[in-house]
Formats: C-alpha cells, sequence, structure tokens
C-alpha cells in the first residue's frame, strides 16, 4: 500500500509539472492500471497453479477453447474507457467478441445438434448485442 501512495504522490509531483491535464486525474489512472496489471499477473500465476495442483491436464475440449479465451481476456483488459459507462461498453463488447469466437468454436467442431443451436443462437443473440453496444452514445446532462 506505501508504494502505491508513493507512486501516486509521485506521479501528483510530476503531473503537476508540466502543466496539462489533472494531475489528480492522471494520478487514479495510472495507479488504476498499475494496480490492474497486477491483479491479471496474479490471476494468471493462481489459475495456472490452481489447474496444476489439481492435477488435470488440459483436455481437448478445452484446448479448442484456448486461444478465444486467451483473446477475449487480454482485449477484455485492454478496453477502456474515460468513464464507467464507457468502459462497461468497451469490455462488454470485447466479452461479446470472445463469446461469438467461442460458438464459432463449437459451430466449427461440434456434431452435436443442439450444441451448434445453442452456438449459433449465442453467435446471433451478442452479435446483434455488439452492434447494439457499439452504437451506445452517453447520456448527455440536462
Amino acid at each position: 500500500m506505501r508504494t502505491v501512495l508513493t507512486a501516486v504522490l509521485a506521479t501528483l509531483t510530476l503531473a503537476g509539472c508540466d502543466g496539462g491535464g489533472d494531475p489528480v486525474q492522471q494520478a487514479l489512472r495510472d495507479t488504476a492500471t498499475a494496480n490492474q496489471s497486477a491483479t491479471v499477473k496474479e490471476t494468471a500465476t493462481t489459475s495456472a497453479t490452481d489447474h496444476a495442483d489439481m492435477g488435470h491436464a488440459a483436455s481437448s475440449g478445452d484446448q479448442a477453447f484456448a486461444a478465444s479465451e486467451t483473446v477475449m481476456h487480454n482485449r477484455m483488459m485492454a478496453a477502456t474507457g474515460e468513464t464507467l459507462d464507457q468502459a462497461y461498453i468497451a469490455k462488454m463488447v470485447e466479452h461479446h467478441r470472445g463469446a461469438v469466437a467461442m460458438a464459432d468454436v463449437a459451430l466449427a467442431q461440434s456434431r452435436d445438434p443442439e450444441v451448434r443451436r445453442m452456438a449459433q443462437g449465442v453467435k446471433d443473440s451478442q452479435t446483434r448485442e455488439i452492434a447494439e453496444m457499439q452504437a451506445w452514445k452517453p447520456a448527455t446532462a440536462n
């Protein structure tokens, strides 16, 4: 915690020197980015350790989705917005794109008609919702 506070104070001091932008807002953004990176690293390490500790190797089913899951996770983590609303929309668009990619894997590889039906439904609904979110514009204050 002390390191984070030191980083925030240093950022505030440096940001105040350049005369541009709100130094408090910039420090908050920088701290949030650092915290998010640390959480991602910790989660990845914990997940890998938990999986290995359970003695499970990735199944062929899991392996089929590994690439799309990784892409979705990375894109969600990279998606940002100036406001909570904008960040939510950006992250959910990437989440939905990940669902579409997973549905594509199921459609390409599954032979079960019910799974294929559900995957097509997910692909159709998530694609519509992506378009809806991309069309969203922030509400204006009255």
